[in-house]
């Protein structure tokens, strides 16, 4: 029987001390942030189940997040880091797993050849398991950074409200993300508004968000906590990331959607028991 869907945090990631570090990283924590630790904060927020993402520093080994994922099977869906080289069978066994996509994380990196035959290669691979691809990075590149991504005719989830780095109305990548709204296999994260606008978060975030929902609609937005805030930690919390979005998205039945119908669909959970207690 599937677990009750009360809500999906579609953002956050898990990691122990020790873990091999990627040789090229922007940071590396000092501290832990233990699956035991998150499924305690989505109990204690009334959120149901959480979708973790393969953290920067920890490159393509993806064998923590898929150990995670196995010990909350019901709870848990993943999204890894993969090379372009990686084998079918791998891929299988994340899908095994519960890895439901790959992601781009390349905010401050050198923009990879996506266009590449290795990249194209792989996203048809990525679409056929009817995985996504999340894409993160700057807003001022979001179009160069997704049209290989959606020429290959894959699922596009960008992240964290797509990196703009100005108010929404001033962002031209932003403006970029509302107008491609039209394509109907792109979503986005509301999630980690204070890494885009650290000097007036709320309100950038609540007009982001309005222009997000109005382009795109509830059925292509999802939440995202962002826990543990990596680099942020000194000005977030679980509980402040849980409560922003009732600020962002006033009415509760279009927050439902974005709580629970659409990341049910897209992160593939099993929705035979959804609970309206959002």
């Amino acid at each position: 029987m599937p677990s009750p869907i009360t809500a999906i945090d579609s953002h956050a990631h898990v990691f122990a001390r020790g873990l091999p570090l990627a040789a090229t990283r922007r940071h590396a924590p000092d501290y832990e942030a233990t699956l035991d630790e998150y499924l305690s904060l989505l109990d204690a927020h009334g959120v149901s189940h959480g979708v973790l993402v393969q953290p920067s520093f920890l490159g393509t080994d993806n064998g923590f997040l898929i150990d995670a994922l196995r010990a909350a099977p019901a709870r848990l869906r993943g999204v890894a880091v993969v090379d372009p080289r990686v084998d079918d069978a791998t891929l299988q066994a994340m899908a095994e797993a519960g890895i439901v996509g790959i992601r781009l994380n390349i905010v401050g990196m050198p923009m990879p050849e996506l266009a590449r035959p290795d990249w194209q290669r792989l996203f048809t691979r990525v679409n056929a398991l009817g995985w996504h691809v999340e894409l993160h990075r700057e807003s001022r590149d979001l179009a160069l950074a997704a049209q290989p991504v959606l020429d290959a005719g894959c699922a596009l989830v960008v992240d964290h409200f797509g990196r703009p780095s100005s108010a929404p109305a001033d962002d031209e990548g932003f403006a970029w993300l509302l107008g491609a709204a039209d394509c109907e296999r792109i979503w986005v994260k509301l999630s980690a508004a204070y890494r885009n606008w650290p000097a007036s978060t709320d309100a950038c975030a609540h007009d982001a968000a309005q222009a997000l929902l109005k382009a795109f609609g509830p059925e292509r937005l999802m939440w995202g906590s962002d826990w543990p805030h990596t680099q942020h930690r000194e000005i977030a919390d679980y509980t402040t990331a849980h409560a922003t979005l009732a600020g962002w998205v006033p009415e509760a039945a279009v927050r439902r959607r974005i709580l629970v119908d659409t990341p049910a669909l897209l992160f593939k959970f099993k929705t035979g028991d959804i609970r309206d207690d959002q």
